[in-house]
């Protein structure tokens, strides 16, 4: 899918660079909070630099028990960093949004139904990347296109999700 959204975004004339974060050479805790200071692998000062040129994020992850695989928490708790992605203010319950002016896509495919994903798990890991994670550190609009029982979908259907993944590459949206 991520491939799709890219040949859709190059075809309306769009710069993309495609990362697959298991390619990437990191530790994905972050052992110490942020109490003490851990230096970024050369592949996290590389995506850090990607971010802060870029106008817009997509990310594309399947949905793993509610909400994103390990990995992809990982590689969050690693690169949207104080200092980086926001700023806590001094004495003040509030912080600064570092990543203002960009705005984001997600694409995650599910084996549950949307209607079970909203009505039960209440958009868990939508929420959680969404306004957790990109809104908090000031990437608005957020857009979220999830597909739903993806194990049960047959070769048509998948192709027709490549499709519209690809268009919404064309709009970068």
């Amino acid at each position: 899918m991520a491939k799709h959204y890219k040949t859709g975004a190059e075809s309306s004339g769009a710069e993309c660079k495609l990362v697959n974060i298991t390619d990437l050479k990191f530790d994905p805790v972050l052992r110490f909070g942020y109490t003490k200071e851990t230096e970024l692998e050369p592949d996290l000062v590389s995506i850090q630099n990607d971010i802060s040129n870029a106008d817009h994020l997509v990310f594309v992850y399947p949905n793993w028990w509610a909400t994103f695989p390990a990995l992809l928490k990982g590689f969050i708790d690693r690169v949207f960093l104080p200092g980086f992605a926001f700023k806590y203010r001094e004495n003040s319950p509030f912080w600064d949004k570092l990543l203002t002016g960009k705005s984001a896509r997600m694409v995650v495919t599910m084996d549950s139904p949307k209607w079970y994903y909203s009505l039960f798990l209440r958009n868990a890991g939508h929420n959680a990347m969404k306004k957790g994670v990109l809104e908090f550190c000031g990437i608005k609009p957020v857009k979220i296109t999830s597909f739903p029982q993806m194990r049960s979908a047959d070769a048509k259907k998948r192709q027709k999700w490549l499709d519209e993944v690809e268009e919404l590459g064309k709009k970068q949206v």
